[in-house]
């Protein structure tokens, strides 16, 4: 969910190396951008609009009318594994953090950001809280002072309705920035510092589990934790292939992170449940996300340089703001008042929400992250 902008260079500061300090890496203005990182990041969040249209197998839904499980019989069953989509955003995540924030002062990370995340967001809570509170649409609306509160990203931990059901994982998003930029950014990041903020996040992560001490969780979230941190790790891959304590903290990752992704998703088969995903699969998805990070960290995709892929990645995240709720207005539109087959309708819904992202990426972002970022980042 994070944009992809400029591959770091060495570039040694007049105090790099003094005292036995590693340099600092500035970031390189005009550096080629990942683009496989765009498309993958698109894949992720195709992967959990899957999840939330087809893959939940046992309930009635209402946009449906029936169970998708009905309505999709073959593909619901390779749906549902769609919500790992969201460890393999973390992974990219992690990546894309650590390579922004290098170099970085707090000041400008936090407006790269809050530039990067809040435009789209705002737009989408508040188109979102409209339609449903249009009388033609059969959908709950939140309160509206619930609906208020969303805007600041908070309304999680303050216990208020979510506008947008996806929004939970921005709340994993924010407490990962904020725990990377205290401990990275905020003092200079390091190749000693990097890898010792890994290792001491993976450390404490076990401990909290281990504690089952709701403060620790909420800080620490051990069941994320792995997947951020092994996209920082990717990171150190990326900027040094021979960098053994980084391929460390990528297979320490991995491991735990397939063991947290099968803890969470796996069940033994249960009507009760409206999903269902073997234990291996899961691995196996988790086994994906790392690997494509990988294989992009070492350059193996760097063939993938196609221009569409750059605005794929800037589709991404108003996409995934907007699919989940709108989508399924979306889809009993298309499905029960038009009569559409299901098929139709999902790729026809996937089609309509990639267009609103379209405009929301034009007509908002592009006018308003500029000016946030410039604000937040004036010198007081």
């Amino acid at each position: 969910m994070s944009s992809v902008q400029t591959t770091p260079v060495p570039t040694s500061t007049p105090e790099a190396g003094a005292g036995g300090t590693p340099p600092r890496i500035i970031p390189r203005a005009h550096a080629p951008r990942l683009r496989a990182l765009d498309g993958l990041r698109l894949i992720a969040a195709l992967m959990v609009a899957a999840y939330h249209y087809g893959g939940r197998g046992g309930e009635v839904t209402g946009s449906w009318g029936s169970s998708a499980k009905f309505q999709f019989p073959t593909l619901h069953e390779w749906f549902a594994y769609g919500c790992l989509g969201v460890q393999v955003f973390f992974v990219i995540s992690g990546f894309v953090i650590c390579m922004s924030g290098w170099g970085r002062t707090l000041r400008s990370f936090f407006a790269s950001r809050a530039s990067r995340l809040l435009p789209s967001y705002w737009a989408a809570v508040i188109i979102v809280t409209a339609v449903f509170a249009l009388p033609v649409v059969a959908y709950k609306a939140v309160s509206p002072s619930d609906a208020l509160v969303n805007l600041t990203m908070l309304q999680q931990p303050l216990g208020a309705d979510r506008v947008l059901g996806v929004c939970w994982t921005l709340w994993a998003e924010v407490r990962f920035y904020a725990l990377f930029a205290l401990c990275i950014v905020m003092p200079g990041a390091t190749r000693q510092r990097v890898i010792l903020f890994c290792a001491g996040w993976t450390l404490a992560a076990a401990i909290a589990q281990a504690a089952n001490e709701p403060l620790l969780d909420l800080v620490l979230m051990p069941e994320y934790a792995p997947f951020f941190i092994g996209g920082i790790g990717l990171y150190l891959v990326h900027r040094d292939r021979s960098d053994s304590y980084a391929w460390g903290i990528v297979g320490v990752s991995w491991l735990i992170g397939q063991y947290q992704a099968v803890a969470q998703l796996w069940h033994a088969p249960n009507p009760d449940f409206f999903s269902y995903r073997t234990s291996s699969g899961i691995i196996l998805v988790v086994t994906f996300g790392f690997v494509a990070v990988t294989a992009i960290a070492l350059g193996w995709l760097n063939w993938a340089n196609w221009r569409w892929l750059s605005v794929a990645g800037a589709l991404t995240y108003p996409f995934y703001l907007v699919h989940e709720h709108l989508g399924w207005v979306a889809i009993e539109a298309y499905h029960q008042e038009l009569g559409l087959s299901a098929y139709s309708t999902l790729l026809l819904t996937v089609a309509t929400m990639l267009a609103l992202a379209w405009l929301l990426n034009h007509y908002v972002e592009d006018r308003l992250a500029p000016r946030l970022r410039s604000a937040l980042s004036k010198p007081r």
